[in-house]
């Protein structure tokens, strides 16, 4: 017998700030093709709430099907839109972006999408991945596509305005996401201070001559390169 999806018995409150957090990423996805800098911005605030469906689970409960919610979340808000994020940006500074893609010089067009699509390309297999074939109580290898998205966007918000140089680290941060290093989780402590920072960077990114996005920047990276050996997580 046909019982339906029950979706009300089955998704949780956690489960609803997971898919906020989907929504907060496709409007930043489409938000990116005309205004990168609040797209940018839009995708820390998804961040936020990446670590809140977290936070919820833990108070209210988790379901059988928020892992798999919360996986494919990840691939929508930290995988397809931080490439159309790296999509908007180059063809923002190139001049383009208002013009579309048929106005772009070919090899400029190319280094734009064949980056992003390298970014979501890697974000989905280290997802897979990371579902299929990691326990919970492992460290996690390879970068958190979370943590991949919000370089980004705090490099932008900071200032890296270059594109030559934002691709490249759109690329090692690709490669980055499958890499066989593993990543220890932060502690609540030290997550609740960069979120308090993160939350900054989003109401006001400009501000003391982009303070918040550069800290957020600087702790983002430290992390990413010195944590699997200096960080001693939960």
């Amino acid at each position: 017998m046909n019982e339906g999806l029950r979706v009300r018995e089955r998704i949780g409150v956690a489960d609803v700030v997971t898919l906020a957090n989907a929504v907060v990423g496709f409007v930043a996805g489409v938000v990116a093709l005309s205004d990168p800098a609040l797209a940018a911005r839009l995708v820390l605030l998804a961040a936020i709430a990446d670590a809140l469906d977290g936070i919820a689970a833990r108070q209210f409960g988790g379901t059988e099907v928020g892992p798999l919610l919360d996986s494919v979340t990840d691939v929508v808000s930290f995988g397809a839109t931080p490439a159309l994020l790296v999509y908007g940006i180059a063809a923002a500074e190139w001049g383009w972006l208002g013009d579309g893609l048929a106005a772009a010089p070919p090899a400029q067009a190319a280094a734009a999408l064949g980056t992003g699509s390298l970014f979501v390309v890697f974000s989905i297999v280290r997802t897979a991945l990371y579902s299929e074939f990691v326990g919970e109580g492992e460290n996690r290898p390879g970068i958190q596509n979370t943590l991949g998205a919000t370089i980004l966007a705090a490099a932008y918000l900071a200032g890296l305005t270059w594109i030559p140089g934002l691709l490249a680290v759109a690329s090692v941060l690709s490669l980055a996401m499958v890499a066989p290093v593993p990543y220890p989780k932060l502690r609540a402590r030290d997550a609740g201070v960069l979120g308090v920072v993160q939350a900054a960077a989003i109401v006001a990114p400009l501000a003391f001559s982009r303070a918040f996005p550069r800290v957020l920047l600087v702790s983002a990276l430290a992390y990413m390169i010195l944590g699997p050996r200096y960080y001693w997580g939960e």
